[in-house]
């Protein structure tokens, strides 16, 4: 995937789409400094989809790439483990799944007994290969718990153990230890290629890189001059064999045709020579080819006439001839061809190469054929040319099954190789299915040469996200899918800039970007899964509603994509998700092993993108997941790789925000405790600096020694009630939760009527229990908070044992007689919000906190403020007209 190769180092630089060039790059002009540059316009497929509406091909029908992803450890492999309970004792266990360097284990004796199975780490378990026990005196002792279960375990290990196999030693030990199998294939690697004329003859080659298992290989005895005959191939083409393979099986090692002329006989027998050392030096083990498929035996004749698609015009399918039949393996095609100066243009295959079709099969899939070079008629028809050659078609049954599509539908997307330049991956979209062949349009590609037409079984066809999970460049569309003037904000470490100076484009660089290399994907770099323990406070940051959306457990599997799905999820979960990316963007310790990563986050319709170090060492998890947690002021235990069943061990459930965000959060924000201010609990509670009367006023609501009790009825009686149901409130789903412990904002006048409302506070006081409710909201602390509405209003709105009463369903109020209510509180001033929004009775019942903050983007003290008022017309609504 493509990634921004310069970015302006703002701390909220927006940036418009100016004109767009290549499809790569865009010149954008910032909006703050008018300052111009150029950034590389990143291609994001989420966005391409969601904005299009495009819908990706299912990762289940790219058959190669599924087989890539497998461990080199098989499903029912046998090894023998330590015994947790008596280390220096072993025993056999089977493998029952595998993910990446993970493998689900079952010491044998647990028959389909589950509940013993048990994860570890192929890099760091003591793991050994069948037979290793008996070679060094070491003792096989079954676990405790079966230890009876059989007399003699002996016998039972000869039945176990009769047909089964081993793991390999090499995968267990050394430095192939743990590899997947793709991982095995590192550069340098020495292999052996088919000629593709014939067969019969091979000839070494290097890899030059391993992108996911795609090859890039280049012939012993040509060097980087020669790039140009460099050979694209996926790991899996029957065409590759191991190093010896072709002396083995008594085929030639000649250089390639179409390249002997490039060096002399004795160049290329040195060049065979150091192959042939390099090859021995560090040999390729054959757990690379254990997928390779064998091929099955053809029925082809010299003769007969087939259709194919052309490997040369790749959007034709030409009628085509065997010419010559090898063995029974192989045979060869050649294109049809009846002009004067025809030239032969043959092909090696055998029955399962992609591509080869039985006759009329373009007529009854209602395709195209191409009519041969040289023939006659108007209109071709297989009958009468079959006729005039006297050739047979090849029987059907020849071909490998046509119908199968795999899965594969009209207008998915992909990604495909430009078979015109085979270094090239693009953005790719199917047009047309017939069969098992696909039409795809190749984008960023130039008309005609952006069609072509693949056999659902190529092996140049990818998911969606395959060039980004493997780091490697995607040819996206020419003109990317985004809205005219798209706001994109681009988060980046904050700088103070001279306003005259010009901005540099170079990135700050906190961690050096790792290049992760094949082979280094080992036990390491993976983890078991991270929980998300739902129960734990979420912090100012995340909306517990949309936390507890969110799966239990991400992973297994690497480390860093394991943290960069989770800290996504999170993101996404926040109330502002831009805020949350700029605290991650600001998380580094020198002492983590990391890696940089490219989050993106959307809010008001802008996209948030930032790079984050994360960290790529499974033993730097537990400190990276505690910090990130602490960064966003929640419990340190709300995603961690410990899971928490039952209560949190911080205790994290009873404490309130103003407690929790002093002992986790950021204590520079929070003044020293005063003297005096004091809960029922005996705990200080320390104000803000700049809230200091109005944290005094909270927290004097809630002393029973006061003057005056401020509790109004229906609320919490003792100290321990009112913590809960505070916490409670402040996590709501109706309000969600706030950034800050709930107060009294309010402003001189609304206390001064507070102080002339006593009176009627203390007959609520007094008011039978019929009265009182139990309502978990914000309401329920400022009860004592009234308005009075101006003379001369039509809608009455009153107050009774300190609730509200109206004289009308808010259900049915106007626009205006919102904007009325409003007025009459100490909102007045958002009254013109609700105006210009055209918020209706129904609407106003709807508002929440988010969504009173993010759409009228209020600070969240005035959100809190007139939540409030909304949460007692809601009451007021229940009490009333509900029932």
């Amino acid at each position: 995937m493509q990634s921004h190769t310069q970015e302006q180092p703002l701390a909220l630089t927006t940036v418009k789409p100016y004109k767009s060039t290549n499809g790569k790059e865009e010149e954008l002009n910032t909006d703050a400094d008018s300052m111009e540059g150029e950034e590389e316009a990143e291609f994001n497929w989420e966005e391409y989809m969601e904005e299009t509406g495009a819908i990706a091909a299912p990762h289940t029908t790219f058959k190669h790439v599924e087989v890539s992803l497998q461990s080199s450890f098989q499903p029912g492999m046998k090894l023998e483990v330590a015994n947790k309970s008596s280390p220096d004792t072993y025993w056999v266990a089977t493998i029952i799944t595998t993910c990446g360097q993970l493998l689900l284990l079952r010491f044998s004796g647990y028959g389909e007994d589950r509940k013993a199975d048990f994860w570890c780490d192929v890099m760091t378990a003591e793991l050994h290969p069948v037979g290793w026990c008996a070679q060094n005196n070491k003792t096989l002792m079954p676990p405790e718990a079966i230890k009876e279960k059989y007399s003699d375990w002996t016998e039972f290990l000869v039945q176990d153990l009769t047909g089964s196999r081993t793991a390999p030693a090499n995968l267990l030990e050394g430095p192939l230890r743990g590899k997947n199998t793709v991982d095995l294939i590192v550069e340098g690697s020495v292999l052996e290629l088919q000629d593709i004329l014939d067969p019969f003859l091979y000839w070494p080659v290097r890899v030059v890189q391993n992108i996911g298992g795609r090859l890039r290989l280049r012939y012993a005895g040509l060097s980087e001059d020669h790039q140009v005959h460099d050979t694209w191939m996926f790991y899996l083409e029957v065409r590759l064999r191991p190093l010896g393979w072709a002396l083995e099986n008594g085929l030639a090692l000649e250089p390639p045709t179409g390249l002997r002329s490039l060096k002399s006989a004795p160049d290329w027998q040195r060049a065979l020579e150091d192959a042939r050392l390099d090859g021995q030096k560090s040999p390729l083990p054959l757990e690379v080819f254990k997928d390779h498929e064998d091929l099955p035996k053809h029925s082809f004749k010299t003769g007969m006439k087939l259709e194919m698609v052309s490997p040369w015009e790749h959007l034709q399918i030409c009628p085509v001839s065997v010419t010559k039949v090898y063995s029974e393996v192989y045979f060869q095609v050649t294109l049809d061809d009846l002009s004067a100066d025809a030239k032969p243009q043959p092909v090696v295959c055998h029955s399962n190469s992609p591509g080869i079709l039985p006759v009329q099969w373009c007529l009854k899939n209602g395709v195209c054929l191409e009519r041969p070079q040289g023939y006659g008629g108007q209109d071709f028809d297989w009958a009468d040319y079959l006729k005039q050659s006297g050739t047979e078609a090849a029987p059907d049954a020849c071909f490998p099954d046509t119908w199968q599509n795999r899965g594969f539908a009209k207008d998915m997307w992909l990604e495909a190789v430009n078979p015109r330049q085979p270094a090239e991956v693009c953005v790719a979209q199917v047009t047309q299915v017939r069969g098992r062949l696909l039409w795809i349009r190749l984008e960023g590609v130039a008309k005609p040469l952006s069609e072509c037409i693949v056999d659902v079984e190529s092996m140049d066809i990818f998911p969606v996200g395959w060039c980004e999970a493997n780091a490697y460049l995607l040819t996206s569309p020419v003109k990317p899918i985004c809205q005219k003037q798209k706001k994109i904000a681009v988060v980046q470490p904050e700088k103070k800039w001279a306003p005259s100076q010009p901005v540099e484009t170079t990135p700050v660089n906190h961690c050096q970007l790792v290049t992760m290399d094949p082979g280094s994907a080992n036990g390491r770099y993976c983890c078991s899964k991270i929980f998300v323990n739902h129960r734990c406070f979420s912090g100012p940051y995340l909306n517990k509603g949309r936390i507890a959306e969110l799966p239990q457990a991400v992973g297994p599997g690497k480390c860093a994509l394991v943290l960069k799905e989770l800290l996504s999820m999170l993101i996404n979960a926040a109330y502002k998700p831009g805020r949350v990316l700029k605290e991650l963007q600001e998380l580094e310790d020198l002492s983590w092993d990391c890696q940089e990563e490219t989050l993106k986050a959307k809010y008001k319709g802008k996209t948030y993108r930032s790079t984050i170090r994360i960290v790529r060492l499974a033993d730097q998890i537990p400190d990276f997941c505690r910090k990130v947690c602490v960064k966003l002021q929640c419990c340190p235990n709300l995603f961690s790789p410990v899971l928490v069943i039952n209560q949190c061990p911080e205790n994290c459930s009873v404490q309130t925000k103003t407690k929790y965000t002093c002992y986790y959060g950021k204590k520079r924000k929070l003044s020293k405790p005063t003297g005096g201010e004091e809960t029922a609990e005996g705990e200080l509670v320390k104000p803000a600096r700049r809230r200091k009367k109005r944290k005094s006023i909270f927290v004097q609501k809630k002393r029973r020694s006061s003057a005056v009790d401020y509790t109004p009825a229906g609320s919490p009686q003792d100290s321990d009630d009112g913590m809960e149901d505070e916490e409670m409130a402040l996590q709501s789903g109706s309000e969600g939760t706030s950034s800050e412990p709930r107060e009294d904002h309010t402003d001189a006048s609304s206390r001064l009527r507070r102080a002339v409302s006593v009176g009627n506070i203390l007959r609520s006081q007094e008011a039978p229990e019929g009265h009182r409710r139990s309502t978990r909201s914000l309401s329920a602390y400022s009860q004592n908070n009234k308005y009075q509405p101006p003379k001369g209003q039509d809608m009455q709105v009153e107050e009774e044992d300190g609730q509200l009463v109206l004289d009308k369903n808010p259900l049915e109020w106007t626009v205006d007689e919102v904007v009325q209510f409003i007025n009459s509180t100490d909102c007045a001033s958002l009254a013109n919000i609700f105006q210009e929004q055209d918020i209706d009775g129904q609407a106003l019942l709807l508002l929440t906190l988010p969504t009173v903050q993010e759409c009228m983007d209020l600070k969240l003290g005035p959100a809190i403020k007139l939540c409030h008022q909304i949460e007692r017309v809601k009451v007021a609504f229940y009490r009333q007209y509900a029932n």
